[in-house]
C-alpha cells in the first residue's frame, strides 16, 4: 500500500510539472501505447496482406478484407444464429462450471477427508486432455447443444476448482491462529479469514476457466456441430474463405477480452490491498 501511494504521488508530481501535451500523455499512457501498437500491427498486416499482396489471399487475409467479410455477415444476418448458439453453449457451460467448482473446491480445501477422497480424481482429470473425452461426451449427450455444454464444462471446471482448493489451503497460518486464539468458531473462521483470502485465487481460476471455456466452444463445434461460430470457422476453412475464418477467430478473441475485463473489474474490488508489481518504466 505504501509503494502504491508513493507511486501515485510521484505520478501526480510529474503530471503537475509537465506541459499540457505531456500531461495528456501521462494520464492516457496505457491507452495511447496500446492503441499505437495495435494500429502499427494492423497497418503492417494490411500492407503485407492486401496492398503488396506478398501472401496468397487463399492462405492469409487482411484487416480490410476481414472487416468487409464481418460487415457482410452481420448485414445479411447470417452470423446471428451462430452467435446465439455459441453464446448459449458458453454461458451454460461456464455457469455450471463455476457453480460446481467454487463450492466443491472450497470443500476439498477445507475438509481433509473430502480432499483425501477426491484429490486423486481431480488431479487425474486435470491431467487428462478434455479433447480425448469428446467422443464419449457426444455418445452420452448427442451432437446437440448439451454435448458442447458438457465439453465446455469439463474444460472450465478444473482450473476454477484447483485454484479455489489451493486458495483455501494457502490461507496464512498466522491469521488462522490469531482467529482461533480469540475463540472464533469454525464458521466464523471460514467466513472472516479463509473465504476473503481465497477470493483472489477464485477470481484467477475464473479468468483461466473462461479461456478454457472458449476453447471448449471451438473444439466442441469443430468436432460435431451444425451451427455456431466454431462450425462457421470449420466451413469457412474448408472452402478457403480465410476472411470469414478470421471473423470467427475475432469473435472468440473479443469474447475472451470482454469477459476477462469484466472479471478484472470484479477482482479490483477484492484486490486493492495488493501492491503493484513491475518496473516503473
Amino acid at each position: 500500500m505504501a509503494n502504491e501511494t508513493a507511486e501515485e504521488l510521484l505520478l501526480d508530481i510529474r503530471v503537475a510539472e509537465a506541459s499540457r501535451v505531456y500531461k495528456f500523455y501521462l494520464n492516457q499512457e496505457k491507452k495511447i501505447l496500446g492503441s499505437a501498437a495495435v494500429m502499427i500491427f494492423l497497418g503492417i498486416w494490411e500492407l503485407v496482406g492486401n496492398v503488396l499482396q506478398l501472401i496468397n489471399p487463399m492462405f492469409m487475409s487482411a484487416p480490410s478484407l476481414i472487416a468487409k467479410a464481418g460487415f457482410q455477415l452481420f448485414a445479411s444476418g447470417e452470423i446471428y444464429q451462430d452467435l446465439y448458439i455459441s453464446g448459449i453453449e458458453l454461458f451454460w457451460g461456464y455457469f455450471l462450471s463455476v457453480a460446481v467448482a467454487v463450492p466443491f473446491g472450497i470443500a476439498i480445501g477445507w475438509y481433509k477427508k473430502i480432499a483425501y477422497i477426491f484429490d486423486p480424481f481431480v488431479n487425474a482429470m486435470n491431467a487428462t486432455p478434455r479433447v480425448a473425452l469428446l467422443p464419449l461426451v457426444i455418445i452420452w449427450l448427442g451432437i446437440g447443444i448439451l454435448s458442447k455444454v458438457g465439453i465446455i464444462f469439463l474444460g472450465a471446471v478444473f482450473p476454477i476448482l484447483i485454484n479455489t482448493r489451493d486458495g483455501v489451503k494457502t490461507t496464512p497460518v498466522n491469521l488462522l491462529t490469531a482467529a482461533r486464539s480469540f475463540g472464533a468458531s469454525e464458521w466464523m473462521l471460514f467466513k472472516t479469514v479463509v473465504l476473503p483470502s481465497t477470493i483472489p485465487f477464485i477470481i484467477t481460476g475464473l479468468r483461466m476457466g473462461l479461456g478454457r471455456a472458449i476453447v471448449g466452444v471451438m473444439v466442441g463445434e469443430l468436432y460435431a456441430a451444425t451451427a455456431g461460430i466454431g462450425f462457421m470457422i470449420t466451413v469457412a476453412g474448408a472452402t478457403f474463405q480465410t476472411d470469414k475464418v478470421f471473423v470467427g477467430v475475432l469473435v472468440f478473441a473479443l469474447t475472451g477480452m470482454i469477459g476477462t475485463e469484466l472479471i478484472s473489474r470484479v477482482e479490483k474490488r477484492f484486490d486493492k490491498w495488493r501492491p503493484k508489481v513491475g518496473a516503473a518504466e
